[in-house]
This record gives structure tokens, C-alpha cells and sequence, in this order.
């Protein structure tokens, strides 16, 4: 694949770039645009993990905004809300169900066509032979937990690398323009772009032969905060047991049963069975070309060794609840990175033809799976239709032990929008969103322990906590079967029978 002609100016105004390849290639981008979004039309709601709790928070700040959820209330803050309020607003136009679509179909467009952007200006090259590993990315494990705040920082990220890239001062504005959307949508989005930024400029003013000086200080900084937080009083943090090179961007399609993990297997060696032979053949013939791999292979190690030193979950003074699943999230930049290097190679036809029957794939078990979790959702909202209106629900749902996305009961949650309150519900007592709750509010709890107990089933309900209904799981051979009954003092919120008189035990 030749090097596209609108890339091939050095400092052109990015935006101009993007202008000139959205005229020539609208009819293309519309037709790929229209298909990517499949996915998030094919169930009723779209199952993505998080996202049921993010639009049932959505619709719970509106109920604390009008006076309906007493001892709630909604604080202004600067990052880690920009996909809420999107969905707030659009919401009020076209109700929450419509809002949903949107506004995630607009965060899945964001990301692909961001990670294209970035992966363009990286190369030099359109990478539409990629296609098929972008597909699986957006719908891979940072978008099907519900991560939708820094999902949608990496891809608006990707947007401002991309203008960076290009340099020239123009560029140089646009991306400063949209680093306030970043850290609106999350920080870690905004701390890639900051550290990409400032690894790219410092290798490109050191002299050549200092440059590899530069990825091991990044190393020794790893090192350095890993010891840090473990000897730290201020900070509790767990680190992930499994060895870090098996998170090397493959493991965001490990999904929802082993044979995710068959496929990411399958799509790794695929992806070095093209890699190294032409990588291979350059060094041996070519060196000069192969210099244009070495700093897309420098940003992947660094990404990738991140796994190794960075803690999967982290606790500080600051917050309530825990920041978890840092590394299995920070995954999908490895993820970036590595497209970026396969960006590089002219991919023949066969080769494009295996990462498509990869995608396929992926996205069929993803359509069987994701039907299981609309099923549930579907089986709670006939419970809940049947509930008094208000009530407070704890919904207890845990996914199959294999499923590496855990997060099903937000679905539940989801249903309530409209009729009830989930009494459990993580997020205002967590102190890390928009959405807070006063102590004792009769809306949702709030102790972050409590409720984090509650949702795993093992949470004993005191006299001060009723009433409450539990949602739960009451068919062992069908997972997505739900009962609701009411909650007793001294049962676990997954037990709802009520607590045995004296005289019954005799």
C-alpha cells in the first residue's frame, strides 16, 4: 500500500487533512460507520458491563436535580463525566432509551475512527486494511465493561496525538484544543496523550545514540512507583499474578468465556506470522525502511511493560471506593500501539482476509453472549413492571465463572430507570462521579463497603436497611432467570427467605 498523498505534506493542517479525506472517502466512511454500529442495535439495549449503571446514574441525577431522590445531589466536576453529561442532555430530547444509542454510538465512532486517525499519521499510510482489528477493538473489553468515560479519552486522545503528530503550530493548537475534552471524559486519557506527547518531542531532541536512554528511565519510573505504592500507608494496591506479556493488547478481546481467550490466542500469532517476516526481510535488505518501525516498537514495549509495575486495583485517602482494573484497561493503548506497528506493513490479501475471520468471529460470540445479558435484563424488567413504584431493589447477579466481564447486574439497575431505586448501587457512595448521596439517605446507600457487599451477595441486611427486594438468580440451570422477594433482617441479600421463627426450629 502506497503512502496516501494527503499524509505525505509534513506540518499540513490536520483538520485540512481529515477535510480532504472525508470529501474524497464520505460515501466509504458512511457505509463503515454504518456497519460498525451494528452491534449496538442488535439487542434492545446495548450490554456493555458499566453502562447500565451509567445511565441508570444519569437518570438518578435528574431525580435528585427535581427534588425525587432525596439525599442525593449532583457536584460539578471536571473529568470522569463527559459521557454522562452527553447522555443527560441527549436525554432530554429524546428520552433515556434513544439517549443510550446515541450517544454510545457516538463514542464507538469517536474510538474507531480516532484510533484510524492515529494510526494514519503514525504510518503514513490509511490503514484500511486494519479495519477488521479496529472493529474488534472497539467492541473489546474497555467497551464491553462500560469503561464508556475512558473509552471515549482514548479516542478523542487518538485525535489530538493525531493532529501532534503532524506537527507544525496549527497542529500543535488543535490538539491543546482538545485535551479539555479528554480529561472531561477521564484523566487516564489525558495522562497518555501527556506522556505520549512528552516521550515523542524528548526522543526526537536527543542525539541518536542517546535514544534508548529514554525508554529504560521510563522503565526505572515503573520501578520506582511499584515500590512506591507497596510500601506506601497512604495507598493499598493489588497487582495482577499472571505473567504482564499476556497483556499485550490481544487479551481486550477476552471477553466472556474461554473461547475468547482460544481467539486472542489465534489473532496474536496471526498478527506476528505478518509481522516478523517482513520485519525480518527489512533488517536483512532494507534498514533504512526498518528505522520507521522502531519507534512504534519503543511506545508498544513501554505500554506493554506497564503491565508489570502498574497495580491493577489502587485504594487511596482520596476516594471511598477502589480505582480497579487499571492494567486490563490500560490494555487497549497496547492494543493502539500494536496496530500501529501492523499499520507499517503492506498486509496482502490473505493475510487482511485472517484478521477479517477474526473479527467475525469475534463479534459472533459476542452477539451470543451479549443475548444472555439481554435476556436477564429483559426477565428483570417483567419483575420490576410488578413492583411497586419506588421501590428499592439490591440486584445480585453474577455472570459465569469463565466471563472475564463480570458487571451483569447494572442491566438490572438499568430496568429500574422510571420505576425503582438500586439500594446498592456503587457509584454515589464511591465519591469518584458526579452522583453523590448523603449519609442515611433512604435512596442508596452510603457506605462504598456496604454497597460493594450487597452486590456480591454477602452483605447481612440490618433492621435500618428495610424495606428492600432482592433481585437474584433462583435457577441454577439458567443463569439469566430472576426472582424478586423481599429482604429480612439477618438474611444475605442473595437469600431472601425469611429468617426462621423460634418456634419452627423446635
Amino acid at each position: 500500500m502506497k503512502p496516501d498523498e494527503a499524509l505525505q505534506l509534513e506540518n499540513r493542517l490536520a483538520l485540512a487533512s481529515a477535510a480532504q479525506f472525508l470529501r474524497k472517502k464520505s460515501g466509504v466512511v458512511a457505509i463503515i460507520s454504518a456497519l460498525l454500529l451494528f452491534p449496538c442495535v442488535w439487542h434492545s439495549h446495548i450490554q456493555a458491563g458499566d453502562l447500565g449503571s451509567h445511565v441508570y446514574n444519569a437518570w438518578l441525577a435528574r431525580q435528585a436535580q427535581t427534588g425525587h431522590a432525596p439525599g442525593v445531589y449532583v457536584v460539578h466536576q471536571w473529568n470522569n463525566v463527559l459521557f454522562d453529561l452527553s447522555l443527560s442532555a441527549t436525554a432530554r430530547i429524546f428520552g433515556w432509551h434513544a439517549a443510550e444509542l446515541l450517544v454510545v454510538s457516538a463514542s464507538v465512532l469517536i474510538f474507531f475512527w480516532g484510533v484510524f486517525a492515529f494510526i494514519a499519521a503514525v504510518t503514513n499510510r490509511i490503514p484500511w486494511a486494519l479495519l477488521p482489528c479496529l472493529a474488534m477493538l472497539a467492541y473489546g473489553y474497555s467497551f464491553s465493561m462500560g469503561f464508556l468515560n475512558y473509552y471515549l479519552s482514548l479516542g478523542l486522545a487518538c485525535f489530538a496525538l493525531a493532529a501532534f503528530w503532524k506537527g507544525g503550530a496549527g497542529n500543535w493548537i488543535t490538539a491543546v484544543a482538545i485535551a479539555p475534552l479528554v480529561i472531561l471524559a477521564h484523566p487516564i486519557g489525558l495522562a497518555w496523550f501527556a506522556g505520549t506527547i512528552a516521550y515523542v518531542v524528548l526522543r526526537r531532541r536527543l542525539p541518536k545514540y542517546l535514544r534508548w536512554l529514554l525508554p529504560l528511565l521510563v522503565f526505572a519510573g515503573y520501578v520506582a512507583l511499584h515500590a512506591f505504592l507497596a510500601d506506601s500507608s497512604r495507598y493499598d494496591a493489588d497487582w495482577r499474578t499472571d505473567p504482564f506479556y499476556w497483556m499485550n493488547g490481544s487479551d481486550q478481546l477476552m471477553l466472556y468465556g474461554h473461547r475468547y481467550l482460544i481467539l486472542a490466542r489465534v489473532l496474536l500469532a496471526w498478527a506476528i506470522l505478518c509481522f516478523l517476516p517482513y520485519f525480518a526481510h527489512l533488517l536483512s535488505k532494507f534498514r533504512t525502511e526498518a528505522k520507521t518501525f522502531r519507534l512504534p516498537i519503543e511506545l508498544y514495549l513501554v505500554a506493554l511493560t506497564a503491565a508489570a509495575f502498574v497495580p491493577e486495583n489502587i485504594h487511596s485517602e482520596l476516594f471511598a471506593g477502589w480505582i480497579g482494573l487499571l492494567v486490563s484497561r490500560l490494555t487497549t493503548v497496547t492494543a493502539i500501539f500494536g496496530l500501529c506497528i501492523l499499520g507499517l506493513i503492506p498486509l496482502r490479501k490473505w493475510q487482511i482476509a485472517g484478521f477479517a475471520a477474526c473479527a467475525a468471529v469475534f463479534l459472533l460470540f459476542s452477539f451470543q453472549d451479549t443475548a444472555k445479558i439481554s435476556r436477564l435484563e429483559s426477565n428483570a424488567q417483567i419483575l420490576i413492571e410488578k413492583l411497586p413504584r419506588g421501590t428499592r431493589i439490591v440486584p445480585v447477579a453474577s455472570a459465569p465463572g469463565d466471563w472475564r466481564v463480570q458487571f451483569i447486574a447494572h442491566s438490572i439497575e438499568r430496568a429500574c430507570i422510571g420505576r425503582c431505586f438500586s439500594y446498592s448501587n456503587y457509584e454515589p457512595s464511591s465519591g469518584q462521579f458526579r452522583v453523590r448521596v448523603r449519609p442515611g439517605s433512604w435512596v442508596v446507600t452510603d457506605s462504598a463497603e456496604k454497597s460493594e457487599a450487597m452486590s456480591s451477595g454477602d452483605y447481612v441486611v440490618q433492621p435500618e436497611d428495610l424495606p428492600l427486594v432482592s433481585i437474584y438468580q433462583c435457577v441454577d440451570a439458567d443463569w439469566t432467570q430472576l426472582c424478586a422477594a423481599p429482604l429480612w433482617a439477618g438474611n444475605k441479600t442473595e437469600d431472601p427467605e425469611p429468617p426462621q421463627s423460634p418456634r419452627s426450629k423446635n
